[in-house]
C-alpha cells in the first residue's frame, strides 16, 4: 500500500489527480491509500510521516507549498515530494527541500504517470530499514522490523528487539521522531510500539510478543488509529 497525500486548492485538479491515481491503480496493480488537503497548512497542522508520496501544489491560498514543504522536511527526509505548478520556475526551488519532480499543469496522464512510477521506485522498502543504538563499547546495527518496542527508563532507552534488549541514551522524543513513519506509535510516556508486532488489544493493553504493554487514557484513539491504519495497509 502507497501512501498518497494531494495538497490542492482547485477542485479540478484534485479530481483530475484522483483519478490519474485510480488509473495507475488498475495499469500497474498498485494500491494507494489517498489523503486530499485543500491547502498546504492542512497537511502541516498534523503531520506524522505518515505518506510514501505528497502531491503537491504550490501556488495556494493559506500556506504555500513551498513552506509547507519546508516544514513537512524538517519532520521528514524520507517522504517523496512532487511539485506541481503552473509556472515551471516556480518549481526550481523544489530543489532546496529535496523535491524529487515537478509536474506542469495542465497535467497529462502520460507525464503523471511517468513521474509517479519515479516516485514509487524511491519509497524505502521496509525491509531495507536500518537503525543505530549506540550502546556500551560500539554502535548496534538493527532491522527496524526486529524492534519490538522502546521503553523509556530514566535518562535511557531500552530497545526491545529480536536479538535482545539493548540501552542506550536518549529521549523518547528523539526515538519517536525517528521511527513514527517505520510504523510505531506511542503507547504511553514510557512505550513506544512497533505496529508490526503487535498481536492484538486486551484489558487497555498492547499484545507485543507475549507481554502486555499498557495503552494510556489519553493515546488510546490514536494508538487505534495507527493500528487500524497498520492492519489496513497490511492485509
Amino acid at each position: 500500500m502507497v501512501r498518497i497525500a494531494i495538497v490542492e486548492d482547485e477542485e479540478l485538479y484534485i479530481e483530475k489527480l484522483t483519478e490519474y491515481l485510480g488509473k495507475y491503480q488498475n495499469q500497474f496493480g498498485e494500491q494507494f491509500e489517498i489523503t486530499v488537503y485543500r491547502d498546504g497548512d492542512g497537511i502541516t497542522s498534523q503531520y506524522q510521516a505518515q505518506f510514501d508520496i505528497i502531491l503537491m501544489d504550490i501556488q495556494m491560498k493559506f500556506m504555500d507549498g513551498m513552506s509547507a514543504a519546508e516544514e513537512i522536511r524538517r519532520q521528514d527526509s524520507q517522504v517523496v515530494i512532487i511539485f506541481i505548478t503552473n509556472m515551471a520556475q516556480y518549481a526550481i526551488r523544489g530543489y532546496e527541500v529535496d523535491a524529487l519532480d515537478y509536474i506542469l499543469k495542465p497535467v497529462s496522464y502520460f507525464a503523471f504517470s511517468q513521474k509517479l512510477s519515479r516516485a514509487i521506485s524511491r519509497i524505502p522498502k521496509e525491509e531495507d530499514k536500518k537503525f543505530t543504538i549506540s550502546v556500551k563499547g560500539g554502535i548496534l546495527c538493527v532491522s527496524i522490523s526486529d524492534i519490538y518496542y522502546v521503553e523509556s527508563a530514566g535518562h535511557n532507552l531500552l530497545f526491545h528487539t529480536a536479538s535482545g534488549t539493548h540501552m542506550t541514551s536518549g529521549t523518547m522524543k528523539s526515538a519517536e521522531e525517528k521511527l513514527t513513519a517505520a510504523g510505531f506509535s506511542r503507547g504511553n510516556k514510557c512505550y513506544l510500539i512497533n505496529l508490526e508486532h503487535v498481536e492484538g488489544i486486551q484489558d487497555k493493553c498492547a499484545v507485543v510478543k507475549g507481554e502486555m504493554l499498557q495503552i494510556s487514557r489519553p493515546r488510546m484513539s490514536r494508538f487505534m488509529q495507527d493500528l487500524t491504519r497498520y492492519w489496513g495497509d497490511v492485509l
